[in-house]
């Protein structure tokens, strides 16, 4: 399987990302709520609140926003914008944050982590963040403080019409299966795989056993394309580095096998395969014909050829125009790619949300 899909899909990306306006227009339903699980991709803030060095609370993180937030991005994450285009008032607010009580939580609450994975060593290396397992722990807090809140029926029926959707799994390979300072031993890469895969389906049965419903599910998205990768890779030259994405990929194939098989056996339950692998790697292969005009750099950066060798902070430049750069940062998209990404996710066909999308998974 290659890294890229085939160029002939760009033309129904281009489609489905112009026609979104106009369809969200005459079809939006708003959402009661959002619970997020996920890594520093949909993380809001939370590990503003932990000892670790993984976080984006300082500029020019957040520059679009007005304020660092906690988000890894110089905007808005792909969940933030999903959230806004059904309706929600409060972007999710983090679980950490001390104000995240009350009344606030009845639409929905972030539990994303940067760092955290599906296996619960991965981004150890960095210090703490907050596990899949912990999370949805987490998350059963929430449903008490509900359930306090607005009664049991009540809280249940929140809880079976929200969102909740699942973004983890790249920290398990960056952060740990493809680190050096992660001894694995004689584990193969398929091993490794089945490892999370296993993980997964108890975790993805627990979220649904305390309730969740519509639940949206993404796949890892081609991590030897993120700047880091490249420059932690010369020998690549420009080409993305090939390991990591076979990874994703071999993953992905499992995952989506996964999202399926709970769909079938969980009686209620509407999974959906969300493939930003294909997304993000078609806008890499056809970034000119999204507008952009860098699609391997790092706007935000420091060293490296491509801005990938230290993470966004205070002594990075910025590029001059950030709505031109696909990524943001060494491993995170800028907002102008999370639009993107959002509005294919919301509005795309089965080629990238299998068996439905998110509009039609909110408004089922």
């Amino acid at each position: 399987m290659g890294i890229f899909p085939k160029r002939g899909s760009e033309i129904i990306f281009r489609v489905v990302v112009v026609a979104a306006a106009w369809w969200s227009s005459c079809s939006a339903k708003r959402l009661p709520a959002v619970f997020v699980f996920g890594d520093s991709l949909v993380d809001v803030g939370n590990n503003n609140y932990l000892p670790t060095v993984t976080k984006a609370n300082s500029i020019p993180n957040g520059i679009d926003f007005g304020r660092p937030t906690g988000r890894f991005t110089n905007g808005r994450t792909i969940v933030d914008i999903i959230g806004q285009e059904f309706g929600l008032k409060e972007f999710g607010r983090p679980y950490l944050d001390p104000t995240t009580a009350g009344s606030v939580i009845l639409e929905g609450v972030n539990y994303a982590s940067a760092g955290g994975g599906i296996l619960n060593r991965s981004g150890m290396i960095y210090g703490a963040r907050i596990s899949m397992d912990e999370q949805l722990s987490y998350f059963a807090n929430t449903k008490q403080e509900i359930i306090s809140m607005i009664g049991e029926a009540a809280a249940m029926e929140l809880i079976r019409n929200s969102l909740f959707p699942v973004v983890m799994g790249s920290n398990d390979f960056i952060t740990n299966y493809l680190s050096p300072l992660v001894n694995h031993g004689d584990q193969s890469p398929e091993m490794f795989v089945d490892a999370m895969v296993s993980r997964f389906r108890i975790q993805l049965t627990r979220l649904y056993n305390m309730g969740a419903r519509k639940i949206p599910v993404a796949n890892v998205g081609p991590i030897g394309c993120v700047p880091y990768e490249r420059d932690a890779n010369p020998y690549a030259g420009d080409d993305c580095v090939a390991l990591p994405n076979q990874l994703a990929q071999s993953f992905n194939s499992k995952l989506k096998n996964l999202v399926t098989e709970l769909g079938h056996a969980l009686k209620g339950s509407m999974f959906i395969y969300l493939d930003v692998y294909r997304i993000f790697a078609n806008l890499l292969l056809n970034y000119s014909s999204y507008g952009f005009e860098n699609g391997n750099s790092a706007c935000c950066h420091v060293a490296g050829r491509f801005g990938g060798l230290i993470p966004c902070g205070p002594v990075s430049k910025v590029c001059v125009d950030r709505t031109k750069y696909v990524f943001w940062d060494p491993f995170h998209p800028s907002d102008a790619s999370n639009v993107i990404i959002a509005n294919l996710l919301i509005n795309g066909g089965t080629d990238v949300a299998t068996p439905i999308n998110i509009r039609q998974l909110v408004n089922s």
